[in-house]
């Protein structure tokens, strides 16, 4: 197959890769920058492990072709800190033993930026309805939906000391 170049910000960098045709953007992401965050799970869109916002919006990228981010801006959990700075939301999933094996954080993490960059003061019902599409099979959900609701009260600090 040929490959075709491919153009987008990643992580609030801008980006140009080759990718297959047909090619999902989880595999364009692992291979071709690298980023390993984004973790393949089911390969068919039910677990939630390969989340990733594009453009601001949640997307399985396992469902997503490569080719349909052209020009759009792609974050995954490796853009998620400033630095040595970690997002409010890795803070709190660290203080709430929000992560067992791992496998879903990164999922849980963007869909829960997704979240907060909407609905920054969310209800226990607004995030139990934001990671819906996440499957964890370690944590039983509760401290995962402590941390988002610990994390949107840290937020308004975070976006101060990026300022």
């Amino acid at each position: 197959m040929t490959k075709s170049p491919l153009q987008f910000r990643h992580n609030g960098k801008d980006t140009a890769v080759f990718v297959e045709g047909g090619e999902n953007l989880l595999s364009a992401l692992r291979g071709e920058t690298g980023d390993t965050t984004l973790k393949y799970g089911c390969g068919q869109g039910s677990c939630g492990a390969c989340t990733v916002l594009i453009d601001g919006e949640i997307h399985l990228s396992c469902m997503t072709l490569a080719e349909t981010c052209a020009g759009k801006s792609v974050e995954t959990l490796d853009g998620l800190a400033d630095g040595p700075n970690l997002h409010p939301l890795q803070t709190a999933f660290m203080e709430n033993f929000s992560a067992q094996c791992g496998f879903c954080t990164s999922g849980m993490l963007m869909a829960a930026k997704a979240l907060l960059d909407r609905n920054p003061s969310p209800t226990r019902d607004d995030v139990i309805e934001a990671i819906g599409g996440n499957v964890c099979r370690c944590t039983g959900y509760e401290p995962i939906i402590n941390a988002i609701l610990d994390a949107a009260g840290r937020r308004s600090d975070f976006i101060a000391q990026r300022r």
